[in-house]
């Protein structure tokens, strides 16, 4: 083929592809509601057996979700940077969201250093009605199973550790279910209003 003819060719293709790709993205995705922002479970997941201890030293249970919307983050105290932006970034959403029912969970990868007092001291930083939550290293990697949570352990140089582990934001309804998911980079304005406009939904009691 002469490169006369072939220049134009790749063109003609280009656009073909081009235009189908437009065509596709004009679809609509039946397979699952778009409510925004996040990814939404088409049938919220009951989380199961939760037996935990917030930061005030009391159990926290499945009941202890029931009749609240949840927000669940995974990390640590020691967490250099992804844990404090997240954490800041959900006492954004706390304050602008206005939601009465809404509850920010914290729950601790690292039992060993972060007792309930420590994690009262660290929350106190974002807001003080968050509640962390700790318990014994088998039911905190349990709960990370069913959240789909990875963890991993990082030796440091000298001695010290760190912790690799999922960042990712869980929705919980007032049925204790998992309904959503949300990833970086995070929209503490989207997140916050995809919860008010979706506030009944989550709070309805079946």
């Amino acid at each position: 083929m002469s490169s006369r003819l072939f220049w134009p060719l790749v063109g003609l293709l280009c656009l073909a592809a081009a235009l189908a790709g437009y065509r596709l993205a004009g679809r609509p995705d039946n397979r699952r509601p778009a409510p925004g922002y996040g990814t939404w479970l088409p049938r919220p997941r009951p989380i199961g057996r939760l037996r935990l201890i917030d930061s005030h030293g009391r159990p926290f249970t499945r009941a202890d979700l029931d009749g609240r919307v949840s927000l669940v983050y995974f990390g640590y105290s020691h967490c250099s940077h992804e844990c404090p932006d997240t954490l800041a970034m959900l006492a954004r959403v706390q304050r602008s969201a206005h939601l009465p029912r809404l509850q920010v969970l914290f729950v601790t990868v690292d039992p060993r250093r972060d007792t309930p007092a420590v994690l009262a001291r660290y929350l106190r930083r974002f807001d003080p009605q968050f509640i962390g939550l700790t318990g014994t290293a088998g039911r905190l990697r349990r709960l990370a199973h069913t959240l789909g949570v990875a963890l991993g352990r990082v030796a440091l140089p000298g001695g010290g550790h760190a912790f690799e582990h999922t960042v990712a934001v869980f929705l919980f309804n007032a049925r204790a279910r998992e309904a959503a998911v949300f990833m970086p980079p995070f929209h503490p304005r989207r997140l916050a209003a995809v919860l008010r406009r979706r506030e009944r939904r989550l709070l309805a009691p079946s």
